[in-house]
């Protein structure tokens, strides 16, 4: 939400409206920043904060676009926009909280949605409206970026945050005598952190939890390839409906210049074309994420083409100025307007 406040800032005046303990402004590069302190948290959920001081942020934009759909204060924000008359978007990114889109539908409060991925706008129930839009999710790619003086000869690369749901398990299982693997993230979930490093027992396997900003691109400039191989039902049974809005890690390996391998699964198989930017297999598949890593492992020349590719895919599709022009043009508001545009983020 704020990469894409930033950038949208590049573009036209933007200002970022967000909740906190205490009020304060400030400005990040071009960007206005807002912060309504003291907010009132909706029957007590942090994640649903509210103010009346948004009325008047509705009130002098041109546009809004709300970044949570089922909370009270995009709900305010929509019919808000509808007394001032100005056009309210939402981009539903998960997650929420008590509002009244529990009990009647709001979808058409708004203007528009915007969705991160096709699949988004699926299960979200919006495919085949003409007032659901598909911008997809951005990519900062000076600092994603290949280094051709680094060389590209560091393990199998998974990035994420270590849970049951993203498959890792099965990358374990996968990884055959003498491949390298490395294995960063978070990891919240302490039994399933623990069960994987059983498994990787014998394996040439380095978790690292700790990973800063700098030492992750290093990783992914550094990989042979990135693997995402999220799963809708995971080791323990557990299903999750919703296991990728987007796939953001494959895009920062991808924008490396990193091939990609994944799983179809959600919205995994918009990220990555199947034999032109990476593989995409089936998932809870240990043996055929085995034969995509052999594969990858032993094409050198292949493997560059394509992560040549998905660096191109992601400049086209997925970089910052791709989607602030798709926003633009969905809001309907020309580059370099001297209109405000406003973009609400929950804190």
């Amino acid at each position: 939400m704020l990469e894409l406040a930033r950038h949208m800032a590049d573009a036209v005046p933007t200002r970022l409206v967000t909740f906190g303990e205490r009020s304060r402004e400030e400005r990040v590069g071009s960007l206005d920043v807002r912060v309504i302190g003291s907010p009132w948290y909706v029957r007590g959920q942090r994640s649903n904060p509210v103010s009346g001081a948004l009325v008047n942020e509705v009130r002098k934009a041109a546009v809004v676009h709300c970044h949570q759909q089922h909370v009270v204060a995009s709900s305010l924000a929509a019919a808000l926009g509808r007394v001032f008359r100005r056009r309210v978007f939402c981009t539903d990114l998960g997650g929420g909280g008590w509002d009244i889109s529990a009990y009647v539908s709001t979808d058409r409060w708004f203007h528009g949605h915007l969705h991160i991925s096709e699949y988004s706008r699926k299960v979200a129930g919006h495919a085949g409206r003409a007032w659901a839009h598909v911008i997809f999710g951005g990519v900062d790619t000076n600092r994603f970026s290949p280094d051709p003086a680094i060389a590209r000869d560091a393990p199998i690369l998974f990035v994420g945050r270590i849970l049951p749901h993203k498959g890792i398990n099965d990358f374990v299982d996968a990884l055959e005598p003498g491949m390298r693997a490395e294995v960063i993230g978070p990891a919240p979930y302490a039994a399933y952190f623990e069960d994987l490093r059983d498994r990787a027992r014998g394996k040439h396997v380095v978790f690292r939890t700790d990973c800063d900003d700098v030492a992750l691109v290093e990783a992914y400039r550094r990989a042979a390839c990135i693997v995402l191989p999220s799963v809708y039902r995971d080791i323990y049974g557990g299903e999750t409906r919703v296991p990728e809005l987007l796939g953001q890690t494959l895009l920062e390996g991808m924008a490396c210049g990193t091939p990609a391998i994944c799983t179809d699964v959600a919205s995994l198989p918009e990220v990555v074309e199947h034999g032109q930017t990476g593989l995409v297999v089936p998932p809870n598949d240990p043996l055929a994420l085995r034969a995509a890593l052999k594969w990858i492992l032993a094409h050198p020349q292949e493997r560059a083409v394509m992560g040549e590719r998905g660096r191109q895919r992601v400049l086209e599709r997925f970089s910052w100025d791709a989607v602030v022009s798709a926003c633009l043009r969905i809001y309907g508001v020309p580059a370099q307007s001297p209109v405000p545009a406003v973009t609400y983020a929950r804190a």
